[in-house]
Order: C-alpha cells, then structure tokens, then sequence
C-alpha cells in the first residue's frame, strides 16, 4: 500500500487521487460511447458529468463535516483539511441533486440521463475503492482470518496489525454491480428503474460492509453508523420510487391498450 506512488520534489502523485481520476476517466469514455449511441448531444454529457462531479464532491465534504461537528470545535482543522474526510454517500446525494438540477434547468429527461450512466458510477467508485486500500482509508476491522492485510506506518490505517479487506470488498461488489447494471438496463420497465436498483443494490452491500469497517469515526448509534441508518433510508425511498414508477408504465400500458381497442 503506498499513499504516495511517486514524488518529483515537493510534487507528490497520491494514489488515492490517482485511481479516483482513473475511474472518473474510464466512467467517462464507457459513457460518452453509450451517449452518443442513444443519439444524445455529447457535450450535454460533459456538463453534466462535471456539475455532478462538482456537487458530489461538496456534498461528500459537507455530510463529513456534519458527521464530525461535535469535534469542529476542539478541531477546527477538519473543515480545512481537503486531503481525507469524504463521505461516499453525501457524494452520490449531492452527485444527484446536482444533476437533477442540470437536467431540469436543460429540458433533459433527468431519470433517463441516469439510467444513463449510472452503471459508469459504480464502476468509479471500484477504482476508488482501490485508491482506499493504497492509501489505507475506509480500512476494515482487525482480524485473525488468513484474510486480513497488515498496512505500512505512513499509510491512514492502523499498522501492525491484521485488517479486514473492507477496501477490496467493496471494490470487487462495485465492479461487479457495474456489470449487473449494464445487463438489467437493457431489461428496465420505466426510465429511472436503473438508478434505483442501484440505489438498493450499492446501500445493501454499504450497510453489510459497515459491520467490517474499522474506521467508524462518523459515529455510532444504537449499534449501527452514520452510513448504514442512510442506508435504509435510500433504500426505502428507492423502492418507493421503484413501486410507483412500474404501477405508472403498467397504468400507461393498460390506457394505450384500451384507446387501441
């Protein structure tokens, strides 16, 4: 694990940063490709990607800070610090208002621009993850398992000591959704379905992975985090989501058969 990868003089490539632009560039040109098969305007693309971006990365910031505000006082710093303090969900929360908003204020069909690229999302965010292990965040529990792995002194995670993969996990489970994405958008009901399922499917293994997350700094209530009380409730609401989109399209169906008749 090497949070720094090279240094010419004082200027330092960080892996952690490297693998997220790694991952947003890939995402980027698999969406690009699809966008511009669906007959789309690319450049309507390129904004878009960027105002979420933009958003993503202010709300993952905002929802840490939140997370720490009982501890901006005795340490001030952790607004300051743009180096770590990310939360993922507070990224895709903000990723997706700001999108929304692009969408709205474009005249584009939101849910079908995120059905869209949606499955590039997950694919980052497996890139990220192993920008995670490099760098040691987001490190597991300590384990006895033949599968733990033992970080470096300069790396953020414990060392010394047996951690659980937690990093790996969740990079693998990423990889693996974007895959499972791309095949069920092919197969989707309503515009927007995509998006849900990957809401349900990426809070599923979220909640899962938290019981293995050694890192639990955000805060824990009543046995669970931060992250896995969010977890729920994305849940919920994409489900939600999900059950009135698929009642409306077999509404609409039901409408055009009988006007056919």
């Amino acid at each position: 694990m090497y949070p720094v990868l090279v240094s010419f003089g004082d200027i330092h490539v960080y892996s952690y940063g490297l693998m997220i632009a790694i991952g947003i560039l890939v995402a980027y040109t698999l969406a690009e490709k699809k966008v511009r098969k669906a007959g789309y305007d690319t450049k309507r693309l390129e904004w878009l990607v960027f105002t979420i971006l933009a958003g993503g990365f202010a709300g993952s910031k905002i929802l840490y800070w939140i997370t720490r505000i009982g501890d901006i006082p005795s340490d001030p710093t952790i607004l300051t610090n743009l180096g770590d303090g990310w939360v993922v969900y507070g990224g895709i929360i903000g990723g997706i208002l700001a999108g929304w908003v692009y969408c709205k204020n474009h005249g584009m069909n939101f849910q079908e621009w995120f059905d869209l690229i949606i499955p590039e999302v997950a694919l980052a965010q497996g890139f990220g993850r192993i920008g995670c292990l490099l760098a040691g965040c987001c490190y597991g529990i300590e384990t006895a398992s033949g599968i733990g792995i033992v970080f470096p002194e300069n790396s953020l995670a414990p060392s010394g000591v047996a951690l659980f993969p937690s990093q790996i996990v969740m990079s693998v489970y990423d990889f693996a959704l974007f895959f499972f994405l791309e095949w069920f958008s092919k197969k989707k009901k309503f515009h927007g379905e995509v998006g849900c399922i990957y809401l349900i499917a990426y809070s599923v293994g979220r909640f899962v992975i938290e019981f293995f997350r050694g890192d639990l700094i955000r805060g824990v209530v009543n046995g669970l985090s931060t992250s896995q009380y969010i977890s729920i409730a994305v849940v919920i609401a994409a489900i939600v989501i999900m059950y009135l989109g698929r009642k409306k399209k077999k509404e609409d169906h039901g409408s055009s058969a009988s006007k056919a008749a």
